[in-house]
């Protein structure tokens, strides 16, 4: 209730909403899930399935915290109102499995990789993310000179079979600045995605093995800006997690890259704009490409509609959010499309046949450094 309280329902949340964007309607603002979630807790009103469908579209992606007059903790109300949902509606099946495999690395690893086997043969409904690419293991590349400094590598859950070139590409930018990253054993899921829906006790066992397997680390590099505030609150104040986009920006005054005539997209996600808030470092590092031609996808509602698992449990409605913004890629010219979250960047990757990469993965192919970069399948 005082989280709800803090609402003025003054309304300028209204145009930054993509749910209210989209539909127009009240309840799916953010004031009107606020209004929702104080009646609920009152009793005044009783969740029927088509108020609860309000709040399930919520896409959590805090663009209303960013321009909120009063404060608002959206996202921590969003959690909270989520939970006492689950208390009473359980979860439907394909939530439960995602939030299960999520939680077990080794499970989520195999199923991807029976994945990525039978992918060329699935029907087109069963192929709802892009076939895993080949895993990499993580390079030997250590820094030339001894290491200044030292930091744990954030792996995550879905990002273990997608992402082995982007930590690859990761460890390559760090050596060429003395800083040699751990890839810590015993890691796993950040808990966002159990914790956006309603599954704190989940969130909180993830969070807690987490604490344990960096407790030997004060500094924590995170590539998923959709993972970075659940796993900073579950480090702090033991360690301090930084983007590596952000990193980079700060401590990469000696990075060098080679000149570069290629046109790029840039997708923006939510959480990079809103919480991490490393766009502008983002745009400092590609404009030490010279000549390269960005082009920063705007269209649309402000969110690709990925938003955790909505993507794979509702995909007819996350393909809305995300068609704007194929159409703008699509006539942009781009020749690659660059986003610094591995959920965006899966659910645009499963609309196009335009490559979709992590920007540090492409900026470590233009690293300077006399290197060259393996092939990735």
């Amino acid at each position: 209730m005082a989280l709800a309280d803090r609402c003025v329902q003054c309304g300028l949340c209204l145009p930054s909403c993509p749910t209210y964007g989209r539909d127009r309607l009240e309840a799916e603002s953010p004031r009107g899930r606020i209004a929702l979630a104080r009646a609920w807790a009152l009793d005044s009103i009783a969740p029927t399935p088509t108020s609860d469908a309000h709040l399930d579209h919520c896409l959590g992606c805090h663009s209303c915290e960013s321009v909120c007059p009063a404060g608002v903790d959206y996202g921590r109300l969003l959690v909270l109102a989520r939970t006492r949902q689950r208390d009473r509606r359980p979860p439907v099946w394909r939530q439960r499995l995602i939030e299960g495999l999520a939680a077990r690395p080794r499970w989520l690893a195999a199923a991807l990789s029976l994945y990525r086997i039978g992918h060329p043969w699935l029907p087109e409904a069963w192929r709802s993310l892009p076939r895993p690419p080949r895993r990499l293991p993580m390079p030997a590349t250590r820094p030339q000179a001894a290491a200044q400094a030292r930091a744990g590598l954030f792996v995550g859950c879905v990002a273990g079979s997608y992402e082995s070139a982007v930590r690859a590409a990761t460890v390559r930018l760090c050596a060429s600045l003395g800083v040699e990253l751990d890839p810590v054993a015993g890691q796993g899921c950040c808990g966002a995605l159990h914790e956006h829906a309603g599954n704190a006790a989940a969130a909180q066992d993830l969070a807690q093995a987490n604490r344990s397997a960096f407790s030997a680390h004060t500094t924590v590099l995170s590539l998923a800006s959709g993972c970075h505030t659940a796993l900073a609150h579950s480090l702090a104040p033991q360690a301090q997690v930084i983007d590596a986009i952000a990193y980079l920006d700060q401590a990469g005054a000696g990075l060098r890259f080679r000149p570069s005539q290629q046109r790029i997209a840039v997708h923006l996600p939510c959480t990079q704009r809103n919480v991490v808030k490393s766009v502008p470092a983002l745009r400092r590092l590609l404009a030490r490409v010279p000549g390269l031609q960005v082009v920063e996808l705007d269209a649309g509602y402000g969110c690709c509609g990925a938003a955790g698992s909505q993507m794979l449990t509702d995909p007819a409605r996350a393909a809305e959010y995300r068609a704007p913004l194929l159409e703008q890629l699509a006539h942009s010219g781009a020749s690659l499309l660059l986003s610094a979250n591995i959920g965006c960047r899966l659910h645009l990757g499963g609309g196009t046949a335009i490559p979709v990469q992590h920007p540090l993965e492409f900026l470590a192919g233009l690293l300077d450094d006399g290197a060259s970069e393996p092939a990735v399948d």
